[in-house]
């Protein structure tokens, strides 16, 4: 947890957690054996047989002695051990999750290079668990994975998560669950299959003469018959037996003591407070009531909890009589979990009402000392949600309720959040959470007020964070909104106040950043600013480091990878998309980010290679987000996509209907725009409408020109060349636009010069276009250009360059298909430089890229770089194409 003089790590550093906090080291270390504990050695011997089964379950009742037999049977393995405490906040797959890749990297038993661990609280990716299962199933030794206190896990998906991994790592993972409750597993299947190891609570149960042992341990010697009364009453709980102990040798007469000690007693709780407390001061009676409501504490935070300066030495005397206080290191401790939890329903009743007020004790105390998860959780605890939300602006974590990682459990913090918290950051609190649920109208409201309150308020040292907070949102609204000049005074006044914070609040809290520069980069890229939208955006995406910026940097990425897209770049496009995805992936996210822009742009760019079921497959899943996802650009993305799928599935109905980004923004969007009106003219021409195919295309500007070459296509097929030579001239590509561009301009023309009978023309600006598609298999234009092209096709030189990626390759073992009708007249030159050639001769003659570089005396890059521009022009891929199409061609 860290010490009180220092403040929170960072959720961006190193060695933190889905929620960004530290890994609480306490949780994967072997339980320490008390001086008082007995090694039984039957139940050592039973558990031995633990590393011959994939699972293992030690079920007993809480106090059983479970944990303490585990750990020490543990700590005399040779194999590595991984342990893990698993706590009430592991319901989150994603918590859980990456608490165990945590203990298994403790314990050295991952490979360097495995996949990350999850970075979203709230899940985790099927990937992530696969991965981890083949790594375990690839290990030498297998790992024994002790899951202590595992009936705190109640998540049914967990459980089957847990299942999955042990199913499929074979032989490198032995799972020992150590738990109070029967563990949602299939324990039938297993031990049919006699691969369960159990040790049950009556195997658990001490004997006499064990007991007798333990007794010894304590001090007490009692004859034989006093003791087996004793584990009679007991039924050997080893918790029971053990608080005896620690009762009775306070009494001048034990055996008569234990006499008393009644069986039938009515709870457990009644004897440790009657018993155990009856012999502790005031003072510590007091304060392991009040401590109850924490996890762990120091003596500092119990102090602040007691109004008094005694826990130093209280905490450790109470430690040194094994009172049921754990030392967790550097002055930390923590209560036996039943113990806090008797202690808890105590103190409701001796001290009724007194709870809240030590939350929020706890919470200043946490607050000043720079603990922000434990200050949010006893500030809402305690009903002070202005304390809570203070603490969180102050400390410029709002951006956390919109990272994903842990945003679900920090937003629960504040539900409970009623009209008496009404400060600015309550109100940006309200604010964030409306905005992230796309709650526009609720969420602009509280926005406003903040603002306002904001506006009116003096100078304090929080202010600067607030005001920072306030243009974090500001840049979503307008975002959300489609106002991009918004979103640009937003990031000009963040600029500005960014000087009046401390640099290393900014540093440990760098999803802020991140946010505002994807904010501001989508709404430039709304506006159609693609070049300052990729500006912003690449500087996102390399800012974003860590787990708590995994979200915003996939979902830049993604943002550059429709920018891709709309500037006709597919092969780029697609592996920017699949980067953002596979970032998500990596980091076990079970959603895509945001809208899944990754996988919108991947269905487009399968729209357009003409894979129509992929882009299917893709937009399914991208369908199975929020339907209230207000978003302008991940919205039109969907538009796009799914309107051109429909269009190419025949229904022009519906894919006009589909074309239109459906969201009300500030600021119309050309290029979402132009998209729309392509495919419902399309649709037109289609439906044989054609004059109004055409008057659709008024408002397609040449500044967009993928739109611009597909409207033009549209206008020739309606018999408007004239029209459509003047669009194509207003096409500004300045050398920024991709292989979609060049090859539907070349296709338009093609078509407008075959149709008036230049032929030969044609069929160059065909070739021309075959050879800009054929590396990024683009389909589409040419599976859309109508009848006019299949006679072009049909000739032998456009026949192969078409052959195996648009049209039907040859068939094995049939021989050659029908050849083609002969070419009328050659393609169009293909220009290779005198270097270019002298590479290509020499691989003719079979000479490594080495020996071509020893030969031309240059180095073995120029060779490659001259490799890659001759296979760009030849538009191939091999070194054998290369020089047969070289050959053909007439260059060598």
């Amino acid at each position: 947890m860290g010490t009180a003089e220092g403040r929170a790590r960072t959720p961006a550093a190193a060695g933190t957690d889905p929620v960004g906090d530290p890994y609480l080291r306490t949780r994967f270390a072997l339980p320490a054996r008390p001086a008082t504990f007995l090694r039984r050695q039957r139940l050592v011997v039973h558990l031995n047989e633990a590393l011959r089964t994939p699972l293992t379950v030690v079920n007993g009742a809480a106090g059983a002695g479970k944990t303490l037999l585990a750990a020490d049977w543990a700590a005399g393995l040779r194999l590595p051990v991984a342990w893990l405490t698993v706590e009430a906040g592991d319901q989150r797959p994603g918590v859980f999750w990456a608490y165990v890749f945590e203990s298994l990297r403790v314990c050295e038993a991952r490979a360097g290079g495995a996949a990350g661990a999850p970075a979203d609280a709230g899940g985790v990716g099927r990937g992530l668990l696969s991965s981890l299962a083949a790594e375990l199933d690839a290990r030498d030794r297998p790992v024994v994975l002790v899951l202590d206190e595992w009936e705190r896990m109640v998540c049914a998906e967990v459980h089957e998560q847990v299942e999955f991994v042990l199913h499929h790592a074979g032989q490198g993972l032995r799972l020992v669950l150590v738990t109070r409750t029967e563990p949602l597993l299939p324990l039938h299947r297993y031990r049919a299959a006699d691969e369960l190891t159990e040790i049950r609570g009556a195997e658990l149960s001490f004997t006499p003469e064990e007991a007798g042992e333990l007794l010894r341990l304590h001090g007490l010697r009692l004859p034989e018959p006093a003791t087996a009364a004793l584990v009679d009453r007991t039924r050997g709980w080893a918790a029971g037996l053990r608080l005896s102990a620690l009762a009775a040798r306070e009494s001048t007469d034990p055996e008569q003591y234990l006499k008393r000690f009644e069986a039938d007693h009515s709870t457990v709780a009644d004897f440790l407070l009657g018993e155990v407390l009856k012999g502790r001061t005031e003072e510590e009676q007091d304060l392991l009531l009040r401590v109850s409501v924490l996890d762990r504490f120091c003596p500092d935070l119990a102090d602040a909890l007691t109004l008094r300066t005694d826990a130093g030495s209280l905490l450790a005397g109470l430690h040194r009589d094994n009172a049921f206080i754990e030392r967790l290191g550097h002055s930390w401790y923590r209560l036996h979990p039943l113990f806090r939890e008797i202690l808890r329903a105590h103190l409701r009743e001796r001290l009724p009402g007194v709870e809240p007020e030590l939350h929020l004790r706890a919470a200043r105390w946490l607050r000043r000392s720079g603990f922000l998860p434990e200050t949010l959780a006893h500030g809402a605890a305690g009903g002070d949600f202005d304390l809570a939300a203070g603490a969180l602006v102050d400390d410029l974590a709002i951006g956390q309720l919109f990272t994903g990682l842990g945003s679900e459990g920090l937003a629960q913090l504040f539900t409970g959040m009623g009209p008496k918290a009404a400060s600015p950051a309550s109100e940006l609190v309200r604010a964030a959470g409306a905005l992230a649920r796309r709650d526009l109208g609720h969420g602009l409201d509280r926005l406003r007020r903040a603002q306002d309150q904001l506006s009116d308020a003096e100078d304090s040292p929080g202010l600067a964070a607030a005001r920072l907070s306030c243009t974090l949102l500001e840049a979503l609204a307008a975002r959300l909104t489609g106002c991009p000049p918004r979103a640009e005074q937003a990031a000009a006044t963040a600029e500005e106040l960014r000087r009046d914070l401390p640099d290393h609040l900014l540093e440990e809290h760098p999803e802020l950043t991140c946010l505002l520069m994807t904010h501001v980069g989508s709404a430039r890229l709304w506006e159609g600013r693609f070049d300052d939208a990729r500006a912003v955006l690449a500087r996102a995406a390399e800012a974003c480091g860590g787990s708590a910026t995994v979200l915003p940097r996939a979902e830049s990425m993604g943002h550059l990878a429709l920018i891709d897209y709309l500037s006709g770049w597919l092969g780029q496009a697609e592996r920017r998309a699949l980067a953002a995805v596979s970032e998500a992936e990596r980091a076990g996210l079970p959603r895509p980010p945001g809208a899944g822009l990754g996988r919108l742009v991947l269905a487009a760019v399968a729209v357009d290679r003409q894979e129509l079921d992929r882009a299917r497959v893709l937009l399914d899943e991208t369908a199975l987000l929020p339907a209230r996802e207000h978003d302008p650009v991940p919205t039109a993305a969907r538009a796009l996509a799914l309107s051109r799928l429909l269009l190419d599935d025949g229904e022009t109905h519906a894919a006009a209907e589909a074309a239109g980004p459906f969201v009300s923004a500030a600021v119309t969007s050309p290029w979402a725009e132009s998209h729309a009106a392509v495919v419902r003219s399309a649709a037109c021409l289609a439906d044989a409408r054609p004059d109004e195919a055409v008057r659709l295309l008024d408002g397609v500007p040449g500044d967009q020109p993928v739109c611009a070459v597909e409207a033009a296509a549209i206008q020739v097929a309606a018999g408007r060349p004239r029209a459509a030579a003047e669009l194509l001239g207003t096409v500004r590509a300045e050398g920024r636009t991709g292989p979609a561009v060049s090859v539907g301009a070349a296709l338009a023309r093609a078509r407008a010069a075959q149709e008036s009978g230049d032929t030969a023309n044609a069929r160059r600006l065909v070739a021309r276009a075959l050879l800009d598609a054929r590396r990024e298999r683009l389909r589409r234009p040419f599976l859309r250009t109508g009848d006019w092209i299949k006679p072009l096709l049909a000739t032998a030189s456009l026949h192969e360059l078409a052959e195996g990626w648009l049209l039907p390759g040859r068939p094995r073992g049939t021989g050659r298909p029908a050849r083609p009708v002969p070419d009328q007249a050659p393609l169009v030159p293909v220009e290779l430089s005198a270097r270019e050639r002298d590479v290509l001769r020499r691989l003719a003659r079979l000479m490594t890229t080495e020996e071509i570089a020893a030969d031309l005396y240059v180095s073995v890059n120029t060779v490659k770089t001259h490799l890659k521009s001759a296979y760009r022009k030849l538009a191939v891929n091999r070194r054998s194409d290369a020089v047969h199409r070289a050959r053909e061609l007439g260059q060598l």
